[in-house]
């Protein structure tokens, strides 16, 4: 028999193998658990509402560092600028129009992430109030039938009669 050996392959990282397991547990908790009831509706508004401000905070984060990295393009292009080399200046120029559109486009992907938390966060108060009009409709059709219309109108009709 022979005896194989991992020592070649290269080792985890500790980081990475924390986001291994936490994917895999992501993974069992909302997929693999088929026998799990459904989340009621505000159940799911409270995890959507999670999950777009994770992704937000991710975007602005990601914004962050490009525009820092943005500042530090900025002033090696004026110091390569001062030394004479077109060249290389030209080469950080374009560098930094391509990091200028990531920006923008990354802050474009997080107003898009905004606008859809509050059209979700519209829904659900549309879905309440809709919930609540169905229990005031329930309660007048009970009172209707309890108070029957045509025979108060006609006790209001001998009423006045009289």
């Amino acid at each position: 028999s022979r005896h194989l050996s991992l020592s070649h392959l290269p080792k985890k990282t500790s980081k990475s193998s924390r986001n291994i397991h936490r994917l895999s547990s992501d993974i069992r908790s909302k997929n693999m658990n088929i026998f799990a009831k459904k989340p009621t509706a505000k159940e799911a508004l409270r995890e959507s509402k999670r999950d777009m401000a994770n992704a937000t905070r991710g975007v602005e984060r990601e914004i962050t560092t490009l525009q820092l990295e943005e500042k530090k393009l900025v002033a090696e292009i004026k110091r390569t600028a001062k030394t004479g080399n077109e060249a290389a200046t030209k080469i950080l120029a374009r560098q930094l129009v391509r990091l200028r559109q990531q920006i923008a486009n990354l802050q474009s992907s997080r107003v898009q992430m905004r606008g859809i938390a509050t059209h979700t966060q519209a829904m659900a108060a549309q879905s309440s109030v809709a919930v609540g009009m169905k229990g005031a409709s329930k309660a007048m059709a009970a009172m209707n039938k309890q108070m029957a219309p045509v025979k108060q109108a006609k006790v209001i009709q001998e009423f006045q009669k009289q």
